[in-house]
């Protein structure tokens, strides 16, 4: 049965909910201890010392004592110089490196463009380019055939190049929090991309047509822009599981929205919508719908009885005061980081609903009013 939980004061159960979080860690620690504690668990932490000395070539004598499995480390000490232990140690270093050497990572102010030697390491599989000051990527990016991941998020990039489509093999692309107003259409001939996060840009309005190609795409983050309404191509990536599209202007939702049958999360809150189409209900797979419940006036009555175990939040924001600033790009600014913190709360939050078993049909009302 689907349950509906209205939240008053966005800014106060935020404050709840980050106690929640530690409650449930703190939780889990004396689980995880209670664990280390039983019976159960020292069978299995013996178990695996003897198959670590085994491993060593270390005999029973030294650490069996009348029987009893004495698990003191200094036994694994004591032989810590045997030759094949170096020679598996030294192994995974190895490996370890080896995995590094296709991934590039850059952060820091101090850099406003990409390093020139970068061209010349066309064998990267990924990049993981934040915090820096760099507005464009190069067009040599086409060479890097071999990319899975392109992470760039907490930069400055104004445009992505049109030399992106040539990325084949790219699965998770990742420019949020930038200075993007529009995204190349040529980005649809990615068609191995599953994971697209477009978030925190502010300024973009529409997505091209073509990314209707993306038909691999299960993760779409375009929240915190400036989409007023659902872009056509959306409804038609078949395969989408996760849509955020929170923090926007969207003022209805397409009543074909079942069109994505596959969809789990679709996270709507921050709009300026009104009513919610009765299509919401024939989404079979649709777990977690989130919504601001402020300016809503029409809610299907199926949706908050839904019998496919939907989970309806219904938030309520407060108002947030408004701050006089001169300066456009501050403001722009100051809300690209609000909008961050809000999204590590709204992280934390849904993955605290998940984790239990039920929702609770309402929650208390709270008038309470604070300025985190």
């Amino acid at each position: 049965m689907g349950h509906q939980v209205i939240i008053f004061d966005f800014s106060v159960i935020r404050g709840l909910w980050e106690t929640r979080v530690k409650k449930n860690k703190e939780r889990q620690r004396k689980e995880k201890e209670r664990l280390e504690q039983s019976a159960l668990e020292k069978i299995k932490q013996e178990w695996n010392f003897i198959l670590e000395c085994r491993k060593k070539g270390i005999p029973q004598s030294k650490y069996l004592k009348n029987g009893f499995v004495d698990v003191n480390e200094k036994n694994l000490d004591t032989h810590g110089k045997n030759p094949l232990h170096k020679k598996s140690h030294a192994l995974s270093d190895g490996a370890k490196k080896e995995q590094n050497k296709y991934i590039f990572r850059l952060s820091g102010e101090q850099w406003t463009e990409l390093p020139d030697s970068l061209k010349e390491q066309t064998y990267l599989k990924e990049w993981h380019v934040y915090n820096t000051l760099i507005q464009t990527i190069p067009a040599y990016l086409a060479l890097f055939q071999d990319l899975r991941v392109l992470e760039l998020s907490k930069n400055q990039i104004n445009h992505l190049p049109a030399e992106i489509g040539c990325l084949k093999n790219l699965k998770v692309l990742n420019v949020s929090f930038n200075n993007l107003k529009s995204v190349p259409p040529e980005l649809g001939d990615c068609e191995n991309l599953e994971k697209l996060d477009l978030s925190g840009n502010m300024e973009i309005t529409e997505l091209p047509f073509e990314l209707s190609n993306l038909k691999q795409l299960t993760f779409l983050d375009v929240s915190a822009n400036k989409f007023h309404s659902i872009p056509i191509c959306v409804l038609r990536m078949s395969n989408l599981q996760w849509l955020d599209i929170s923090s926007n202007s969207l003022k209805d939702l397409p009543e074909d929205i079942d069109r994505l049958d596959e969809l789990q999360t679709l996270l709507l809150q921050k709009n300026k919508l009104t009513y919610l189409p009765r299509a919401l209900v024939n989404m079979p797979k649709l777990s977690l719908l989130v919504v601001s419940g402020d300016d809503l006036v029409e809610i299907p009555t199926a949706i908050c009885e839904s019998t496919t175990g939907l989970k309806f939040v219904s938030l309520k924001d407060s108002p947030v005061e408004t701050i006089v600033c001169e300066d456009t790009e501050e403001i722009i600014e100051n809300e690209r980081e609000r909008e961050q913190v809000e999204k590590e709360f709204m992280k934390a939050y849904i993955e605290d609903l998940r984790e239990r078993e039920s929702t609770p049909s309402y929650t208390t009302k709270v008038m309470l009013s604070l300025q985190l």
